[in-house]
């Protein structure tokens, strides 16, 4: 069982804080890697969250490949986005933090599971979708506007 399906199993749709992490991968066209969401069929980026006992790198580096099956490695944190609250789909009610880097891809081609992600595709900056939420609105603009060290 997974962190959040334990601890909902005691809290249900109450609000509570969870721990997530995540990246921006650029293409060689300077694009950003986004995922259409199962749970919203909203994009993204891909991430997820964290684990008991996992770092926030080592969970953004095994979501990624959960969600794109793409291996990578960390270049740096690009900040901590933690001021955000959010209502999924199910009633769920989170305040929601998550760790970002930008990532390189080291091996691996994108896959897409039908279940967590949808749809994978690379965009720029002038043709993004409407995006998930706001805190993935401003961390796909932090992404692109090439920053370190942001704390929202």
């Amino acid at each position: 069982m997974d962190y959040i399906t334990w601890i909902r199993s005691k809290t249900g749709p109450a609000p509570i804080i969870l721990n997530f992490a995540g990246a921006c991968l650029f293409n060689s066209e300077g694009k950003l890697l986004l995922q259409k969401r199962g749970d919203s069929g909203k994009w993204g980026l891909p991430g997820g969250a964290i684990e008991l006992g996992e770092s926030s790198a080592e969970a953004a580096i095994r979501e990624i490949f959960e969600e794109t099956g793409l291996k990578m490695k960390i270049d740096h944190l690009i900040g901590i986005y933690s001021k955000y609250e959010d209502t999924y789909p199910n009633g769920d009610r989170a305040q929601t933090i998550v760790h970002l880097f930008k990532g390189k891809q080291t091996d691996g081609s994108l896959k897409v599971d039908g279940n967590e992600t949808m749809q994978l595709k690379y965009f720029s900056q002038e043709e993004l979708p409407e995006l998930f939420n706001r805190q993935h609105e401003e961390m796909v603009r932090d992404g692109f506007e090439g920053v370190s060290g942001v704390w929202r």
